[in-house]
């Protein structure tokens, strides 16, 4: 069932946000073959279907730093802690899927983890920093305007991201796990909402969720166009250097960018600011079936606190009119 992003802005408005401070946060991440969730106290479990069709539900070991080190909750600082604690634990998570799953025999090491994700930021350092502003050497022909070039380098980053989210979109492999991600979504919409916790029910809603990683990525875009403008355009290695060390401070603006948003819900250009984002999600999440959709709901239920899982097993019909408005 398609959704339009604006009607899916409407129903995290009307629906979600209002009941957001009633509810313990939660937040998730499609893996294979299943979906990890973590709750607000930190607490993450992965649930996995495995090749027999069992759901398989196990619980990930994961302290915060900020437990140990308070001022990492400092605004512009947090950003960048949970940025970083999000790669470490999506990694494991996906690790540990995928050895439930069948997919792998044995689970990859702390060093192998280490060694991967150093990879994917070299790649991603080579991709959206040196490869766009490498390009921009063929623009000086154009134009001498540092401000111009700067746009013109943000602008083709972006681009490169969004070919990058396409092209994986169509991969078999890939488009599984988004139609988890899908099935993310739907839990966290239904239970935000405040509606039975049931494949009936979570179906009705929307796969694009404005609290997606996806957005905060789209942000991270916009934020660094508009930080790299004004940098001025020295050689190319001082370019380089700029962008990777300023991505932790573009990460913190863009984190407290998410968080003004979810305070304020209510005015018109905040909704319309996460919009690109909410467009960018129909190439990263797809329509779950109802098997998944249970996988999802499995790994929330295994966050949420004793007291909250009670009342929500004790749910009865959720108000019509409201889940008239969902569909």
């Amino acid at each position: 069932m398609q959704q339009s992003s604006r009607s899916a802005v409407f129903i995290y408005f009307a629906l979600g946000e209002k009941n957001m401070e009633k509810k313990p946060y939660v937040g998730g991440q499609a893996v294979i073959e299943g979906v990890m969730m973590r709750g607000a106290s930190g607490n993450t479990a992965v649930a996995v279907r495995e090749p027999s069709g069992e759901i398989v539900i196990d619980s990930l070991d994961t302290v915060s730093i900020t437990d140990k080190y308070p001022i990492l909750k400092k605004p512009f600082l947090r950003g960048v802690v949970v940025l970083g604690e999000s790669l470490l634990i999506g990694m494991k998570a996906l690790s540990h899927s995928a050895q439930l799953s069948g997919e792998e025999e044995e689970q990859i090491s702390d060093k192998e983890m280490v060694m991967t994700i150093a990879f994917s930021m070299l790649l991603a350092i080579g991709l959206f920093i040196i490869l766009p502003t490498w390009s921009m050497r063929f623009l000086r022909m154009w134009t001498e305007s540092h401000i111009a070039l700067n746009l013109a380098e943000g602008l083709l980053r972006i681009g490169i991201f969004l070919a990058y989210i396409t092209i994986i979109s169509r991969m078999n492999d890939i488009k599984r796990v988004f139609e988890y991600h899908g099935a993310e979504h739907k839990t966290i919409f239904a239970y935000e909402a405040g509606v039975p916790l049931e494949p009936s029910h979570v179906q009705k809603f929307t796969t694009l969720h404005p609290r997606c990683g996806t957005n905060f990525l789209m942000i991270v875009m916009m934020v660094s166009l508009f930080v790299f403008t004004f940098l001025g355009w020295p050689d190319l290695w001082e370019r380089i250097a700029s962008r990777i060390i300023l991505m932790p401070f573009i990460a913190g603006i863009s984190y407290e960018v998410i968080r003004y948003a979810g305070r304020n819900s209510e005015k018109g250009w905040v909704r319309t600011a996460i919009l690109p984002g909410l467009y960018l999600q129909k190439l990263t999440t797809r329509e779950p079936d109802d098997s998944q959709v249970e996988v999802a709901i499995a790994a929330l239920k295994a966050v949420l606190p004793d007291d909250e899982l009670q009342r929500i097993e004790s749910l009865s019909e959720p108000d019509m009119g409201a889940e008239a408005n969902v569909g």
